[in-house]
């Protein structure tokens, strides 16, 4: 694992919500449209990973494991909203991360994200072998 990898890393994301980052999208009429839960993680995922992904070795990747996050308040479509994560502790291929979201009007997400360094290969390795399984 690369010593580059300490608490304190940051990165931010900021995205305007589309209508497929909307509850629309889950195609459920009676969900109001805003900015879906499953997305705000999703977009928290991906700022955690793109914090640290420049600092991974070659061949490495990080998966996600564990996602701690409260949904604040809605966010409309057409909104921006600002995604961070900031590495909190390196535990060997254990990284957790502090996530929060603001929309252009208050803070609407805050949490924990756990994410793991993986070997590409291995893990793509461990797919087909359960494939296989499957079949």
């Amino acid at each position: 694992m690369t010593m580059s990898l300490q608490p304190g890393l940051s990165n931010e994301l900021t995205i305007t919500v589309q209508e497929s980052d909307s509850t629309r999208a889950l195609e459920d009429e009676s969900l109001p449209v805003v900015l879906s839960t499953p997305r705000l993680i999703a977009y928290l995922e991906h700022t955690a990973h793109h914090t640290i992904f420049p600092h991974l070795e070659a061949g490495q990747t990080s998966v996600g494991t564990l996602v701690n996050v409260r949904h604040l308040a809605a966010t409309p479509l057409g909104m921006q909203v600002r995604f961070r994560a900031e590495l909190v502790a390196v535990e060997g291929r254990r990284l957790r991360f502090r996530v929060e979201a603001w929309d252009e009007v208050e803070k609407i997400a805050e949490g924990e994200h756990e994410r793991f360094v993986i070997d590409r290969a291995r893990f793509e390795e461990r797919l087909v072998k359960k494939r296989a399984v499957k079949q």
